[in-house]
């Protein structure tokens, strides 16, 4: 007979959670997830392949526990007069983000988003033994500053989440809304720049902020912009005790020395991935402009994705065009669904499945 959750001595502030996922489905084009789904270019490939084919000769060690390297590379990324020491790196960003909450968060502390959002947030805080506490936004997912200050400092959280540009809406987030933010709370603000790529030429990074606020962290992922999902990278820029926290509860060794190999190989070719994101930005205002036409409505995107509402039964639309071969994303957020810019082909499959559906009402 096989067991359940139900029948094992699980936490019991776990119970009836459900895991994080996305559905996955072996469809002709998937745009569900917000991959970058351009696959790596070849040079950048081959440099990857020699990298990790150097680093396999010492496989037998331990990879260098502080990847020095690979922190190096991350701040000239990022620039800003930025060093190694205000830089962290992990397993994906959400690896990230788990351990600052690990290190900020925890029991009898609070962590605060504003809704809707990443939906991973809340699962981290839960899981690291926190209290979620979801804030509001506009009627157009925006946020401004006064409003953002007056909801952090009702709720006293001890970490803040803001997601810059925000997922799973698009929302551009201004600097003036982190740093009143940040004057709002004692605790720890976390921005959470997963797609600040895709934003348009000349838009400032938090990064900026960061001189003189001890308390100010900027994540970042290699997820998106460097087509590296499968890679499992993410990275922080942070005031070195930051670091310095985070070196308590990460997991002895927990960069692989391949991990560190390649993504040290890709941040070398930055540049040829930036032109990649400069076509997924293209893809992207297509899409936007499609959907409009076809009488919904996108929302101002900053990402690789569009979120579009005035779709009258999410999910047989996106039954529809699942059986047309197509993968979206329902957020949950009522009468809108999500799609990913993918190459020009895929945009363009998702785009006539879309008005093979028929027009929003």
């Amino acid at each position: 007979m096989t067991a359940s959750l139900e029948d094992l001595p699980l936490r019991d502030d776990l119970r009836g959670l459900a895991p994080y996922g996305a559905p996955q489905a072996p469809l002709p084009v998937a745009l569900n997830v917000n991959e970058n789904t351009h696959p790596v270019p070849q040079e950048v490939a081959d440099d990857i392949l020699d990298a990790i084919a150097i680093a396999l000769r010492e496989v037998n060690r331990y990879p260098d526990r502080e990847f020095t390297a690979l922190r190096e590379g991350f701040a000239d990324y990022l620039g800003h007069g930025l060093t190694a020491d205000q830089i962290w790196a992990a397993n994906g960003s959400n690896e990230v983000l788990q351990h600052l909450l690990q290190a900020f968060a925890g029991p009898g502390r609070t962590a605060f988003g504003f809704a809707p959002t990443y939906s991973m947030y809340p699962l981290l805080t839960r899981a690291t033994g926190a209290t979620w506490v979801a804030g509001v936004r506009g009627a157009d997912f925006t946020i401004d500053a006064q409003d953002a200050a007056s909801q952090i400092s009702a709720a006293s959280p001890d970490v803040v989440f803001l997601c810059a540009p925000n997922n799973p809406t698009g929302t551009p987030l201004t600097l003036d809304v982190i740093e009143a933010a940040y004057d709002a709370t004692d605790g720890i603000v976390i921005v959470d720049e997963a797609y600040q790529e895709f934003a348009p030429h000349g838009t400032p990074s938090a990064v900026t902020l960061l001189p003189g606020r001890e308390r100010l962290v900027v994540s970042r992922t290699m997820s998106k912009a460097f087509a590296f999902a499968g890679a499992r990278v993410g990275y922080l820029a942070a005031d070195p005790a930051v670091i310095d926290a985070l070196r308590l509860v990460r997991l002895p060794y927990h960069l692989s020395a391949l991990t560190q190999a390649a993504a040290s190989a890709a941040l070398r070719h930055a540049s040829t991935m930036m032109r990649m994101v400069d076509d997924i930005r293209e893809q992207r205002d297509r899409i936007s402009a499609t959907v409009e036409a076809l009488g919904y409505r996108p929302y101002e995107s900053w990402t690789n994705f569009v979120l579009f509402g005035g779709v009258e039964d999410p999910a047989s639309t996106w039954k529809a065009l699942y059986d047309r071969g197509v993968l979206i994303r329902d957020v949950g957020i009522p009468y809108h669904l999500r799609v990913t810019a993918g190459t020009a082909d895929e945009t363009t499959a998702f785009l006539d499945a879309l008005a093979s559906v028929g027009s929003a009402s």
